[in-house]
């Protein structure tokens, strides 16, 4: 029938929306499908009123109690069946697999979705199936992470095996920094979505070269590969990243190898459904493995995509799980720009009292979407991790290298202070 859109009658779980996340309850609301939300929606589990009228019903429960959770999924689905259930963020991927799986609805293998949240399992089943990873080892205490560091050597990189955001990603460069890093992750009090750090962690070579993320989907047999990410990164000892921009400028047997590699690695881990985000270093030997999620990138790098590539990311989410097709949902666009970039903001200090150059960027016709997160007097944060971006600007241009050219001019212009 005429004007009947895709998601009419269809109902669809989104687990604690977040970031990238908000776009399924947003484009969801678009196709009309009755999205049901559920979040803990306090601390830092916090979604917006205006994003939650989205939705049909908003179910309140601690998202990161897979028995409490569980249990509400089954209920609502028993009441009036959903279609799909979607993680509203990484966190909730493997939740999602086992609750689809019970529920009898479209997913992930549940029997194999540990791998796509344990970077230790990860390693270990991509270098199995013979791809490279870095040298690796995990640990869970003092006296293991002392004898991987015998293993590893240094420079090294110290990660929580299940975190995001670069939360706890340092680099070490000897036992005395090693044993200090570690002891600040396990004893420190701040939470990530209601989750603290377990001690569980990696220890790995410090992989050199440039790093990509690489965008795309795996629909039946077919892994696609949307767009090559850009990673901008802030100074070490840490990773944060600080800007992206798509596509990335690789020679075209550089890109070859990077394609099939990803393809292989998806194969490799059971990635059989949706999107997926891959972030990889580029050595001469070819393209290591930092992380991969089955999810939306986070960052804006999904509107970035969009914007270059005119595929949306969140479409293509919804279209997997819910069995539709990728031109039901229109989820295949057309570009808009040749190419976009974006910079994050950041700042050392105890207080940000301002930014000078913003209102000049905000009125550079180049410049698509500009936000400030922060007021004067807010408290600046730790510059560790993705809490430490103060804001962002989006912005296009005609190739990488004026995209490059014009993110070194912005991060001159702009200072937060």
């Amino acid at each position: 029938m005429a004007g009947v859109q895709p998601g009419q009658g269809r109902r669809i779980l989104v687990i604690e929306p977040m970031g990238a996340g908000l776009g399924l309850v947003r484009v969801g609301r678009e196709l009309g499908f009755d999205i049901v939300v559920a979040t803990f929606n306090g601390d830092d589990r916090v979604i917006s009123a205006d994003d939650l009228a989205l939705a049909e019903l908003v179910v309140q429960v601690d998202t990161n109690d897979e028995a409490a959770l569980t249990e509400i999924a089954v209920d609502l689905h028993a009441r009036r069946p959903f279609t799909a259930i979607l993680p509203g963020f990484e966190f909730y991927v493997d939740v999602v697999a086992r609750l689809a799986d019970r529920l009898g609805l479209p997913g992930l293998p549940a029997a194999s979705v540990l791998a796509l949240r344990d970077k230790a399992v990860m390693r270990e089943r991509a270098q199995a199936a013979g791809l490279r990873v870095p040298r690796h080892v995990r640990a869970t205490s003092r006296a293991e992470l002392l004898a991987a560091a015998e293993v590893v050597g240094f420079p090294a990189v110290l990660k929580p095996t299940d975190s995001a955001g670069s939360v706890h990603v340092s680099r070490v460069d000897g036992t005395e920094e090693l044993l200090q890093r570690y002891e600040f992750m396990t004893s420190d009090p701040r939470t990530d979505l209601g989750r603290r750090l377990d001690g569980k962690v990696l220890l790995e070579e410090l992989v050199a070269g440039p790093e990509v993320s690489v965008e795309g989907y795996v629909t039946g047999d077919e892994v696609v590969i949307v767009s090559v990410t850009a990673k901008l990164l802030g100074p070490e000892p840490y990773f944060v990243e600080v800007g992206h921009i798509v596509q990335a400028d690789l020679d075209p047997a550089v890109r070859a190898d990077v394609e099939s590699y990803v393809d292989e690695l998806c194969r490799a881990l059971r990635l059989t459904t949706g999107p997926f985000h891959c972030e990889l270093r580029l050595r001469p030997d070819g393209p290591v493995l930092i992380e991969i999620g089955a999810r939306l990138p986070g960052g804006h790098i999904a509107d970035l995509v969009e914007l270059v590539t005119g595929v949306s990311l969140p479409r293509v989410m919804l279209a997997a799980y819910t069995g539709l097709d990728l031109d039901q949902v229109a989820a295949l666009g057309t570009p808009k720009v040749k190419c976009a970039g974006l910079l994050g903001f950041t700042a050392t200090g105890e207080r940000f009292s301002g930014a000078h150059g913003l209102d000049e960027l905000r009125d550079s016709p180049d410049v698509l979407e500009l936000q400030v997160y922060v007021r004067p007097g807010d408290p600046l944060p730790r510059p560790d991790d993705f809490r430490a971006r103060l804001g962002h600007v989006i912005f296009h241009a005609d190739s990488y290298a004026a995209a490059l050219e014009r993110w070194r001019a912005i991060e001159r212009e702009v200072r937060f202070v």
